[in-house]
């Protein structure tokens, strides 16, 4: 069904418009006419027409004005002029206002429909558009709180970053500092603590939906977390690595009115805590901060930087290569983690290079800090007795290149101790395969082999088939099979010692299974010579 308006000021063009619409098109559309400027824009507020056929020149407000009217109002509509004034510049206006159609009177039917047509046409293009637009935005609407929802739970509250660059890129995350603010809720208040917080936790997943949109309406390009027990995380990107003394006023204020309004709107006492700015990278220590904030407060909204939450750093200290340096390390990447840590102990040098003592201790610590990365990701054995080397090493070192050789071998050692551990799958398959690859002949089974390498028969079965793309069976009779071929070849053993050979006791199976596997019976290989 389409909507059309036709606007001309003499009543016979109407007429002829509404025959030849009628009788063209029939019940596919429904027709209203004016016959001045103003009634044509009066009419188009509450018709909302999909196409008008619009006369330049009609008493009052012309035709050009009346459209520019109606566009303000309705972007949508597709217009048709026509006019007896075949003018170059009513035409060049009307361009300017997204008019395609031009039809010059006296009307000319075949030109008149041809015209309708192909509004008909651009009509059905721009709503199937809007509607394909509307149905990705509500899967979007579904789908971007899920990926705030992770991005919170994976990047700000755990030690892994791989999926930065992704959540940057599917959130349109703008820039690559922020702050993370976590809003608590309670019954009531008694001193730094909020009662009855599963309670009112539970009010705050009730509402939550609403709560988000009130967040996004005072940060409108935050990043919101789901509710966590009685807590909910936000992330606010930031342009610059900080905030000026007028910025964080404003922040604050801004989160002083935002709780004010939604306390009295569900009915909850509501606490903020803001963290520091942090580059991306570092955004856990912006939420541990900010809960710091509202431990060391008593205030509705506490700020880390008022409170002094976190450590303060010489301003020349590069942080942002520590950092880096032990991200490096956390992830298993030694090129990187060797060059931060390179660039870390040139700046010490650059700094002092007459302060050794202060040079073996930072050493000291940075790879002490990166053994111990090593110990949380497991799949180690710490020794007790592993560094009591260190302390006289540093010591003895007497100028900076011996300490820093010393420092980025550790480093460096550290870093491949992740990697070991990462790829541990990989090295349990491949003793896994080892193990099979002796003991095939004897009866192994799948827990015998998960038993070797010290995991559990469903897991071990699960990444073997991830590692090798079969199944543990399926690799184990293949084994058998492909050694069955070479002895049958060989035609030295009968049948049964070639059972026993490859690790089947019961002929008749080995026969079926081979058959199964090959599509010829044993015997048959063997006279075929393997064709």
């Amino acid at each position: 069904m389409y909507k059309i308006l036709a606007a001309d000021d003499e009543g016979i063009v109407l007429d002829s418009l509404k025959f030849i619409i009628e009788k063209e098109y029939g019940d596919q559309c429904v027709l209203q006419t004016a016959k001045t400027g103003r009634s044509a824009i009066e009419l188009a507020e509450s018709f909302r027409p999909d196409i008008a056929i619009m006369d330049i020149q009609m008493p009052g407000i012309n035709g050009i004005d009346a459209m520019r009217e109606m566009r303000a109002e309705n972007k949508n509509t597709v217009f048709i002029v026509m006019s007896a004034y075949d003018k170059f510049d009513y035409a060049q206006q009307a361009m300017q206002l997204g008019v395609k159609e031009y039809i010059t009177k006296p009307m000319d039917r075949k030109k008149v429909i041809e015209a309708i047509n192909r509004a008909m046409s651009q009509v059905s293009i721009d709503k199937e558009k809007r509607s394909n637009d509307l149905m990705v935005r509500e899967k979007l609407e579904t789908v971007i709180p899920i990926l705030e929802n992770g991005m919170i739970y994976n990047i700000l509250l755990s030690d892994q970053y791989q999926d930065l660059e992704n959540y940057k890129n599917l959130l349109d995350i703008p820039y690559d500092y922020g702050f993370v603010t976590v809003l608590i809720s309670g019954e009531k208040q008694e001193g730094i603590h909020l009662t009855n917080a599963i309670g009112t936790g539970v009010v705050l997943q009730k509402n939550y939906n609403e709560i988000r949109s009130d967040i996004k309406g005072a940060f409108a390009e935050s990043i919101v977390g789901g509710t966590m027990a009685n807590k909910i995380a936000i992330f606010v990107p930031t342009q610059n690595d900080r905030l000026e003394y007028n910025e964080r006023i404003q922040l604050i204020e801004k989160c002083r009115t935002l709780v004010k309004n939604m306390k009295n709107k569900y009915g909850v006492m509501l606490r903020m805590g803001i963290g520091p700015v942090c580059s991306l990278n570092d955004m856990n220590t912006s939420y541990k901060d900010s809960l710091k904030a509202l431990r060391l407060s008593t205030g509705s909204i506490a700020h880390a930087d008022d409170l002094q939450v976190s450590v303060e750093y010489d301003k020349d200290y590069p942080m942002n290569l520590e950092n880096n340096l032990f991200n490096a390390v956390g992830r298993g990447d030694v090129s990187a983690a060797t060059d931060y840590a390179e660039r870390f102990y040139d700046w010490m040098v650059e700094r002092d290079s007459e302060d050794l003592m202060s040079l073996r201790l930072k050493v000291l610590e940075f790879v002490i800090r990166a053994e111990t990365a090593v110990y949380r990701e497991g799949g180690t054995t710490y020794h007790y007795d592993s560094r009591k080397d260190y302390l006289p090493t540093v010591m003895s070192a007497s100028d900076v290149d011996s300490i820093k050789e010393w420092y980025l071998s550790k480093i460096s050692e550290s870093t491949r101790d992740i990697i070991e551990h990462l790829d541990k799958s990989d090295k349990d398959i491949t003793i896994a395969k080892e193990y099979i690859e002796k003991n095939y002949t004897s009866n192994i089974s799948l827990d015998d082999v998960s038993r070797i390498v010290n995991i559990s028969p469903y897991y071990f079965s699960k990444v073997f088939k991830e590692e090798t793309g079969e199944n543990f069976i399926d690799y184990l009779t293949n084994l058998r099979i492909n050694r069955a071929k070479e002895l049958l070849l060989e035609g030295t053993l009968s049948m049964k010692e070639i059972c026993n050979e490859i690790g089947y006791s019961d002929p008749n199976y080995f026969s079926r299974t081979f058959k199964k596997n090959v599509g010829v019976s044993p015997t048959e290989y063997k006279e075929g010579k393997g064709q």
